[in-house]
């Protein structure tokens, strides 16, 4: 920065300080500008935050969505040009529902109807994906490239006109110390300024409709997924009265409870019959042998006994050799 410019600055940071330690009064603008300087203060605070606001109504979930940023964030590091989309909660919710719906089988309703619901769920978690995309196109991308643009181009010229009216201020308060020609220059740029922030904000107000038309935008994304979503869960209540009526008006089935004793002789007769069988067949041909031959069947009995593990086949067994020997 060269010596003149220095010294200017030097010149404003003088009469800024002044006027917030002594007090004293600077040039007054006229009411007009005040006041669209005002709505342009107030309509670039709302831009920020209605987009931090929409952000979060769209995404909710403030860990999902730092994670969402930080995945899209290495995607453009990587040169990658699809994106992660944000995890809605309807999918999630969905997904939950048709796994255990179908863990539990088409023979219950319990099942069904929880898989009903969570492809009902998984369809609104759709129709939310295309909300948020909706929003971001017509709704948020506009409202940041007005910040962006138009905001940012508005600020601008109020800030350059803040500085040359400081230096305006000091110089006619210095008037005699200063020359009337630097006087005049710092008046004529003061006027430059004020002309060009003026109008900058008298054509940003004037066009407002289209704030209006992105405002409409939101709302008709908004609209039009609570309209899908109703027509979704009509169809998946419907869905739902009908499985009560059907499970409602289904013959009941009589409890017919089984013993253990008949099913451990059904697992006996499918998985050993034939090695237990066999396993009878040689003990009893062993008894009778030994009973009509040496008489050692004491000896005989007991060692086959012990091949056997099965509690009602030893059982079974022993009446069977009782009644040979008798």
């Amino acid at each position: 920065m060269s010596v003149a410019g220095l010294k200017k600055q030097f010149h404003k940071a003088s009469q800024l300080l002044s006027e917030k330690i002594s007090g004293a009064e600077g040039t007054k603008l006229d009411e007009d500008f005040m006041e669209m300087e005002r709505k342009i203060d107030v309509t670039n605070k709302s831009v920020l935050d209605l987009l931090t606001k929409t952000t979060e109504y769209l995404q909710p979930n403030p860990a999902s969505r730092a994670k969402l940023g930080m995945l899209n964030t290495v995607s453009k590091m990587r040169g990658q040009v699809k994106t992660t989309g944000y995890p809605q909660t309807e999918g999630l919710l969905g997904d939950c529902m048709m796994r255990y719906g179908h863990d539990l089988g088409d023979q219950s309703s319990f099942g069904g109807a929880l898989v009903d619901i969570g492809e009902a769920m998984r369809q609104m978690a759709d129709v939310k994906d295309s909300l948020d995309i909706s929003v971001k196109q017509n709704f948020i991308d506009p409202l940041q490239n007005l910040q962006d643009k138009d905001l940012k181009e508005i600020t601008h010229h109020l800030k350059k006109l803040e500085g040359r009216r400081l230096d305006f201020d000091y110089k006619k308060k210095r008037q005699g110390k200063v020359s009337d020609e630097e006087i005049r220059q710092a008046v004529e740029k003061f006027e430059e300024s004020k002309e060009l922030a003026e109008r900058s904000m008298f054509n940003f107000l004037e066009n407002d409709v289209e704030q209006v038309s992105q405002l409409s935008a939101l709302v008709e994304a908004a609209l039009d997924y609570h309209r899908q979503s109703l027509e979704i869960l009509e169809d998946l209540n419907t869905q739902l009265q009908n499985r009560v009526s059907s499970a409602s008006s289904r013959p009941k089935r009589e409890f017919k409870p089984k013993s253990i004793m008949s099913s451990i002789e059904t697992i006996d007769n499918t998985q050993h019959n034939g090695s237990y069988s066999s396993s009878l067949k040689s003990s009893d041909i062993q008894i009778n042998h030994t009973v009509n031959g040496n008489g050692k069947s004491r000896y005989t009995w007991t060692d086959h006994i012990k091949q056997v593990s099965h509690p009602y086949i030893v059982l079974k067994m022993t009446y069977s050799a009782s009644l040979e020997i008798i």
